[in-house]
């Protein structure tokens, strides 16, 4: 079904209520067209934004509500933009955010607001250390205060005995499309690829859901203690994960 803005309404699990317990819930599957109309335009917005240095970039803003429906990843070609201080994502059809994300060094302030599709963020958003703004809609979000809305299972390492290629990954069993560095160390993957787990932290103003594509059980082991009133540890999530009561 299509709203007016030109987004899909999402039907992972109800922004309004507390989830049936029990309730799994998986990764948006959705891969990008790389062949729409609206994709080649935001390529072309995302290089001026890079070749004009602007600290301000909206590039859904100047999409028609069609073109706006056609996006639903962001090019990994954000990472050029190092200037920007504000990207304005509201009310996308957003599934999900590239870990490029992390080069964006200079931003302060995150606007993914009313961006209802988008539940989760990489780990790599906390490289941006000037971030200090932000306004999500949290009750899209993985384990948000208001109702604690379950995280998709991850896929545990031990599964991982093929070869993955990390450059081609399926979005509905990791979440992404791909991956090309630890999103801790900043280290290569080795054959079985990334160790995936859920942690908590506050970015900006909001604590977020982040999703972690580690090198090794290591550098799972030195993440960071995750936010107050969410669950205490990084985690793999699934319809059986404890989380804290919502408020």
């Amino acid at each position: 079904m299509i709203e007016e803005s030109g987004t899909d309404r999402c039907r992972c699990f109800n922004q309004m209520r507390a989830p049936a317990r029990g309730r799994e819930v998986r990764f948006h599957a959705e891969r990008q067209d790389t062949s729409a109309p609206g994709w080649r335009r935001l390529l072309e917005l995302v290089d001026e934004a890079a070749a004009d240095g602007r600290e301000v970039f909206r590039p859904l803003a100047d999409l028609p509500p069609a073109q706006r429906r056609q996006i639903v990843e962001l090019p990994p070609t954000i990472a050029r933009l190092t200037e920007v201080r504000h990207l304005q994502l509201y009310g996308s059809n957003l599934v999900r955010i590239p870990p490029e994300i992390g080069a964006m060094t200079s931003l302060e302030e995150f606007t993914p607001y009313t961006s209802y599709r988008l539940h989760w963020f990489p780990y790599e958003l906390t490289r941006c250390r000037n971030l200090r703004r932000s306004t999500v809609s949290t009750r899209a979000l993985y384990g948000n205060y208001k109702y604690r809305a379950p995280f998709p299972r991850l896929r545990p390492a031990e599964e991982s005995a093929a070869t993955v290629d990390c450059g081609a990954l399926d979005p509905g069993v990791w979440g992404v499309t791909a991956v090309h560095e630890c999103s801790v160390c900043r280290g290569p993957f080795d054959a079985s690829g990334p160790h995936q787990v859920w942690i908590a932290r506050g970015v900006g103003a909001d604590v977020l859901p982040l999703l972690v594509n580690a090198c090794s059980a290591a550098c799972v082991a030195g993440l960071p203690v995750p936010a107050g009133n969410h669950v205490d540890h990084p985690h793999t999530g699934g319809p059986d994960l404890r989380q804290p009561p919502p408020f």
